[in-house]
């Protein structure tokens, strides 16, 4: 499908930002582009401080949670640490776990297996914790819809506490101390964090309270900046927007990564061919955060919680092996549903017509359809619904794109569903065989009600047109102050041409290498997965890039990094956007 490019227009306010900040004022308008159009809320983001994190007390319900745990800790209550199968699930539990056992206090964790028992808390889970006493069970990434077995809990005397970042149900009425942001009452003016963000300010909180009380007079405080490398993990790879409180989160964590106390994310890193020296956000997002969550989609996430917790650098390289193990067969598992979509779709859907996609199969492994989905969406540019079938029954999972809320419309769908959970971009659901036919039908008619043409077809979001001999070393360097990027802080692109092609070789099998001249300068570019756009020498071509500096044996130069390119005689991508005031 065709790629618009949108270029952005430069914005008037942009030289005299320029002149307040010391910015150039390319860079002031790659920042106005991101929403920062004054002084402060620039020096804020590109020196963020660990000091302007927001007080976690400020989080409805957050004291009775601390009041709980150490109530829980005086009389040496069983405390256990409930998760969700998930990287963010998972760091969010480890971190607890490291924290508590920091602490001296003997503590427990729980993830649920995504195949047996799906998401969230579940009665026999509940249960099994029960058999080691009345104690205190600690949700993190899931139990906001779980009332029903927050009740059953009480009635086993266990008390719960419940941290959790997912939409919160209309008829949402809390049973224990539930901390999230999502929360209608809830005053906490950064809405975005993640499930291991609200771990972590649930030990920052612990650790003050504990600090009032003199706990720490004879012993050293446990440093939470160890912990900040599993929250950048977590918050990454739940695609968090990286602005505000996660930005600050993320960029400390990115620092805190370079010297780990946790020799599983080194050892997963140095297989994944990486050093922590040099690890970035996308690093974490698409090389690292894969293999902890493959454990989980494939059934068994506690390899990946023990390579989380191990403190013995030996254990964490096998279990870093296994993880490896079964993300390549995740991959294979992905690859087979995907094609087998691939073959039927054309003959199931006619896309011109559709604006929503809901595909169905049996015998397909339920652990992977979210990153089907994901798939299905970034080449089709539709909200998309993929079911598994067996007895009966078809479950999965919904992925979106902007302008569509995943889960206010499997709200409105709720009669048909047997059970949904998710926020806007996605979703997991059940559904009876029997309603599939009228959920394919009504998923469909609110994609056409809120969806445009427009919405349907794919956008390159561009900061600016340059002149590559423009860009020099310093002026690339400077645009590394930006990160981490990822949701909500893309990295900055621009739009060049027309260039002439001087060479254009594919390297591997699907990437574009090239040297490219515009005005006298010949600048070297690489194009990951553009094998098939290679186009021949002299050119000409416009195209999207993101500058980088490639640097081989102690020397640095500059690389531009291809997004999407076009010979100059075919149609034109480009389309120019008007000035905002």
């Amino acid at each position: 499908m065709k790629t618009m490019w949108k270029l952005k227009a430069p914005s008037p306010k942009a030289e005299t930002l320029s002149a307040s900040t010391g910015l150039s004022p390319l860079e002031a308008q790659i920042l106005i582009h991101r929403g920062m159009v004054d002084p402060q809320h620039v020096g804020s983001f590109l020196l963020p401080r660990l000091a302007n994190l927001l007080d976690p007390f400020l989080l409805k319900d957050m004291r009775e949670a601390v009041e709980l745990i150490l109530s829980s800790m005086e009389r040496h209550d069983p405390i256990t640490i409930y998760g969700d199968f998930d990287a963010d699930g998972l760091t969010a539990t480890a971190l607890l776990f490291n924290f508590f056992s920091a602490l001296g206090i003997s503590v427990h964790t729980y993830i649920p297996n995504r195949l047996t028992e799906g998401y969230g808390l579940h009665v026999q889970a509940v249960q099994r914790i029960a058999r080691r006493g009345s104690g205190l069970i600690i949700t993190v990434d899931c139990g906001v819809a779980n009332n029903q077995e927050i009740a059953f809990a009480a009635s086993l005397g266990l008390k719960v506490i419940v941290t959790d970042h997912h939409q919160v149900g209309e008829t949402f009425t809390p049973l224990c101390p539930v901390v999230n942001p999502q929360r209608p009452d809830c005053s906490f003016p950064y809405k975005h964090l993640t499930g291991v963000g609200l771990a972590f300010f649930l030990a920052v909180a612990l650790r003050a309270a504990l600090r009032e009380q003199g706990a720490f007079a004879g012993r050293p405080e446990p440093d939470l900046k160890d912990y900040l490398d599993l929250v950048a993990l977590g918050t990454v790879a739940d695609m968090a927007p990286l602005v505000g409180q996660n930005r600050l989160l993320v960029k400390a964590g990115m620092d805190r990564i370079r010297a780990t106390r946790w020799p599983g994310i080194e050892a997963v890193s140095e297989l994944a061919g990486l050093t922590l020296d040099s690890l970035s956000a996308q690093d974490l997002a698409f090389r690292i955060a894969p293999r902890f969550n493959a454990s989980g989609r494939l059934g068994d996430a506690e390899i990946a919680l023990t390579a989380l917790t191990t403190p013995h650098l030996h254990r964490a390289k096998e279990v870093a092996k296994q993880l490896d193990r079964i993300n390549g067969e995740r991959q294979r598992l992905e690859r087979d549903v995907i094609e087998e979509i691939e073959t039927r779709l054309p003959a199931l859907v006619d896309l011109a017509s559709r604006r929503a996609l809901v595909v169905t199969g049996a015998g397909w492994h339920r652990g992977i359809l979210g990153i089907v989905a994901s798939r299905l969406l970034e080449k089709y540019r539709r909200p998309v619904l993929v079911l598994d079938v067996e007895d009966g029954m078809a479950m999965g999972s919904g992925r979106s794109i902007p302008g569509f809320d995943l889960y206010q419309a499997l709200r409105k769908l709720a009669p048909l569903l047997e059970r949904f959970g998710g926020h806007k971009h996605a979703a997991g659901l059940a559904v009876k065989v029997a309603n599939l036919e009228t959920l394919r039908e009504e998923f469909e008619h609110l994609a056409d009600e809120e969806l445009s043409e427009e919405d349907l077809v794919h956008s390159l979001e561009v900061d600016a047109e340059v002149n590559l001999g423009d860009l020099d070393l310093d002026t690339v360097r400077r645009f590394s102050a930006f990160a981490p990027f990822g949701p909500g802080n893309p990295e900055p692109l621009f739009y060049a041409g027309p260039c002439d092609v001087v060479e254009s070789r594919v390297v591997g099998e699907r990437h574009l290498k090239m040297k490219v001249r515009q005005n006298g300068a010949v600048v070297e570019a690489i194009g990951f997965g553009l094998a098939e756009e290679t186009p021949a020498p002299p050119g000409p071509i416009h195209f999207i890039f993101t500058p980088e500096i490639d640097r081989w044996q102690g020397r640095e130069k500059i690389q531009l990094r291809m997004i999407d390119l076009e010979s100059a005689d075919q149609p034109s991508k480009l389309q120019r956007q008007p000035a905002n005031p």
